[in-house]
């Protein structure tokens, strides 16, 4: 029945549309079949207009009419999501690809052009749409409100670097003159008495740019406290799914803020999840064995996905280790890999892994992790 279905499939009309993206022209490559000569176009980038009539003319050229589908897709990238749910609005089943599952050749060298890649794609999606569901990785997409919803979080990590950046720059100045043990956020009050490492008064241009740093930290100080507020304040009162998760995780020892607003924001409060190993896959801390031959080894996590997640399970990790020492989670950790430095960074991320999944089941189901406390 299944072959019966996937083979009306291969057989019914339709046109398959792969886009590739520029910064400049967008590349469209359509075929009817894998037997077709795919025809390739090229609009402006942007242009939703054009590419409505070169859809059009694509689906007059291989004879298709009346209600047969269009399906298309493009590569994830600079363009976000936007196009994708434009084209869902035009009634096109659209597809958005993870580029690093698509198998190329292992040759030193091999010709890479737009065409070539486009040509591709839209073979890609015929086989797809046919049912090799192996063939590449879709992306998830996010509803509207649930991308915009992660603005917050993201916001926060970017002016966080920021504020790295100028501190850094601020001290790295200061050493160059024999400065040393003077604060970033003090140094506006101490300007005018410092002395650089000769005894001599600083310069007027380094003073003046010092104050100007000193003015830009202070101002990027201002907007993380008026950010870290509104998200304080999102999760308190935020009555949607992801704020409701978040308070659910504060709930937990162990678990912040920041913990609990990202975790929600980017994975339990946005998405759906039918296993662990999902969720362990998509924050890229599964275990990638080699086994080919007589070889065997381990190649570390897989380190997918977005590296802040990542380094926030980490984090999280070791804190759980700390403030919930009696839980199942923590005795397993002491009893495997208690038994030096290298033992002990390989079961973090095992830790890492177990905690994340530990943490989707409370939230989902109420499940608290064995031995685990709550605050009070």
């Amino acid at each position: 029945m299944i072959a019966t279905t996937r083979s009306a499939e291969c057989t019914a009309p339709a046109l398959y549309v792969s886009l590739e993206l520029g910064s400049t022209k967008w590349v469209v490559v359509s075929t009817a079949s894998l037997a077709q000569r795919p025809r390739r176009a090229t609009v402006h980038a942007g242009d939703r207009s054009a590419l409505v009539r070169e859809i059009t003319r694509a689906r007059h050229r291989f004879g298709i009419t009346g209600p047969a589908p269009t399906y298309s897709c493009f590569e994830a990238g600079r363009d976000g999501f936007w196009l994708h749910r434009w084209l869902e609005s035009q009634g096109i089943s659209n597809i958005v690809v993870d580029s690093s599952s698509i198998r190329v050749s292992r040759r030193h060298r091999q010709a890479k052009t737009d065409r070539l890649d486009g040509e591709q794609l839209v073979q890609m999606l015929v086989r797809h749409v046919a049912g090799e569901r192996k063939v590449w990785s879709v992306v998830h997409v996010p509803t509207a409100a649930a991308e915009d919803r992660r603005q917050l979080g993201r916001e926060l990590e970017s002016v966080k670097g920021d504020r790295t950046r100028i501190r850094n720059r601020i001290e790295s100045l200061l050493v160059t003159q024999g400065i040393v043990g003077v604060r970033p956020d003090d140094l506006v009050t101490k300007l005018t008495t410092l002395r650089a490492g000769d005894g001599r008064p600083l310069g007027a241009w380094l003073t003046a740019r010092l104050e100007r740093e000193s003015h830009q930290l202070a101002v990027v100080e201002e907007r993380l406290a008026t950010l870290g507020a509104v998200r304080q304040q999102q999760i308190l009162t935020g009555d949607d799914a992801i704020g409701q998760r978040a308070r659910r995780l504060l709930e937990m020892r162990g678990i912040g803020e920041v913990g609990a607003d990202l975790l929600s924001a980017e994975l339990f409060g946005s998405r759906t999840f039918q296993n662990g190993r999902q969720l362990g896959a998509l924050v890229g801390l599964v275990p990638t064995p080699f086994r080919s031959d007589q070889q065997v080894r381990e190649q570390g996590h897989s380190r997918a996905g977005r590296s802040e997640l990542r380094g926030l399970m980490m984090q999280l990790a070791w804190g759980w280790l700390r403030w919930q020492p009696q839980s199942a989670l923590a005795r397993w950790y002491q009893e495997r890999f208690a038994r030096g430095p290298r033992q002990r960074r390989i079961g973090i991320v095992a830790v890492a892994r177990k905690l994340l999944i530990a943490l989707w089941h409370y939230v989902e189901h109420g499940v608290v992790p064995e031995g685990a406390l709550l605050k009070r």
